[in-house]
Parts: structure tokens; sequence; C-alpha cells
């Protein structure tokens, strides 16, 4: 038995494929299979049922899974405690947010990064939670920030914060953040949101049913840019997180209040990989983040609390 086998369990009963999983982890379809007979054998069970549409774990695999999804954890932790007090890094770090992030972080992550390490390069992707997630299980990021995920084996996902979501609407408005806005007053307001696909969008659907009335946008967009450009030419009023429009806040180009009975939430988190080796500078660079998004809610620029 050996860590490679186990992260190739840990792969295929979450994808319940050995081609998907094949294709994840850039490894030949007959060596996975391989291995996993390799491991049923030490064993001395099976860990999979193998049917024509893929394989379904057994409950043997799924007591082995939860030791393997252990197992990394422990390997993390030994990892973490042997690079304590590591000088200055180097090399470069390859993160994800999605767009929202992006537009709050972005340059003060880096900012705060160039101050401490110099020569620590960092790679920055925007994109929705879905391509994050799978750039990571792919190996082409080493540490995403996204909204709430569904647990998965593959993934180590922390908790970071409550991000509370303001109404944000063009300077005749007249929002204000001390006079905060009864979320059922939207069903008589434009509203530019994204599509129903996207998880912002999930949030106030959920909002409207609880009030009773269904959110009808009268524009769609699925990019932050967009919106705001539509918001300040009049289309409507959005909802954002307060830290994503504070510039526009201070330049008078957009104004903005708080929602209440109920105020949307979403939860922000920060993944890596849980089976594979997270960099001493990946953990610096999440650390940082987590730093600076604290400093944020303390001084009032991004609305919500940390977790």
């Amino acid at each position: 038995m050996d860590v490679v086998q186990l992260k190739t369990l840990i792969h295929v009963a979450e994808l319940g494929s050995l081609s998907k999983a094949s294709d994840r982890l850039h490894i030949a379809q007959p060596a996975l299979s391989r291995q996993i007979r390799q491991l049923e054998k030490e064993l001395g069970v099976y860990l999979f049922e193998r049917h024509g549409r893929g394989m379904i774990i057994t409950e043997a695999g799924t007591e082995v899974l939860h030791h393997a999804t252990r197992i990394m954890d422990e390997l993390e932790a030994i990892r973490s405690s042997v690079s304590a007090g590591h000088g200055s890094f180097r090399g470069a770090v390859a993160i994800g947010t999605t767009p929202t992030i992006a537009e709050i972080m972005t340059v003060r992550l880096v900012k705060r990064i160039r101050d401490e390490h110099p020569d620590l390069s960092i790679r920055f992707s925007s994109a929705f939670s879905g391509y994050l997630l799978d750039w990571i299980q792919r190996g082409e990021l080493e540490l995403a920030i996204s909204y709430d995920l569904e647990p998965l084996h593959t993934l180590r996902i922390v908790p970071v914060m409550m991000e509370n979501l303001v109404l944000v609407g063009p300077p005749s408005s007249a929002l204000t953040l001390d006079q905060p806005v009864h979320f059922a007053t939207l069903a008589q307001e434009q509203l530019v949101l994204p599509s129903p696909r996207h998880g912002l969008r999930k949030i106030m659907d959920r909002c409207a049913a609880d009030v009773g009335f269904k959110i009808a946008a009268s524009v769609e967009a699925d990019s932050f840019g967009a919106m705001i450009d539509l918001v300040r030419n009049g289309f409507g009023l959005t909802a954002l997180p307060l830290a994503s429009i504070y510039g526009h806040l201070q330049n008078g180009t957009l104004c903005a209040a708080p929602l209440v009975e109920p105020t949307p939430m979403r939860k922000l988190v920060m993944v890596s990989p849980a089976d594979r080796k997270v960099s001493p500078a990946t953990r610096y660079v999440g650390e940082t983040f987590v730093e600076l998004a604290s400093e944020l809610v303390e001084q009032g620029i991004w609305a919500g609390h940390m977790l």
C-alpha cells in the first residue's frame, strides 16, 4: 500500500470513473486500474463495484476512503510543522478567485506579498467556482478562493468568512449605508443580476422566495464589469459584496445600502488539494489572504464577519 494508490482511490471514488480520473490526474487508465487492483489484493476486499457506466465505491471502500483522507491530512500537517519559520519565499504560486473576490483582493494581496517576499511571483486566474475547482483538481492551481462548496475528499476546504451582499445602485437611487433596505421592496425594483446558474443569483432567489416573490431581473449579466456598467447607467439595482464596489462609493459613481429581512449572505472558503503537497509559499499566500480579509472586515470595507 502506498500514497499513490490512496490518491487514486480518492479520485476514482469522487468521479465514479477510471477514465475521468485518468483525465484529471494525467495518468493512463490501465495504470490507475492496476493501482486499484493492487490495493484490493492487499486488503483482500473489493473497493469498487464495476459496471458499464463506471465504478461505485463499496462499503469497505468507503471505510478505506475515510482513512485515506485522514492520511493525506496528516501528511500535510507534517509538511506544515517542518516548514514553520521559513525565510524569504521564492518561485511562483498559482491562485484562482471568483471575479468579485478578484476585484477586492488582487491589488491588496500582491502589494502585501511583494512587500514581504519580493522574490515570490503570483499568477492569478479569475473564474466561476466550477472552473476553479476543476483547475485545482487538475493541478493547474495551488489555491482557490471561492464560495460555499460541497465537501469533497480531494479538496481541503477552510471557511474564511460570511459575506453580506449589499444593494447597489446609481447615485440617483440615493442609497446610503446607514439606511437598510427591506428585501421585500425589491419586488418593485428593476434588477440587474447574474443568470440563475450563478451562485449570487441563487442566493437572491432564495431570499426573494422567503419573503414571497420571484425575482424577474430586467437584465442578466454574468460579468462583474458589465453589471457595474449597467447599474451606473441606470438599468437597475444589483446586489454585490460591499468591498467589491467600495472604490465606486468613495468616488460617487455608485451608492449602496444594507439589505435586511433577510440579509443575503454567502460563505467564503479557501480551497487547496487534499491529495498532494501544498507548498509553504502557497500556505503563506492563503494566510495572507485571511489576514487582509480580516482587516477589511474590521475597517467596515467588507461587510460580513470572519469564521
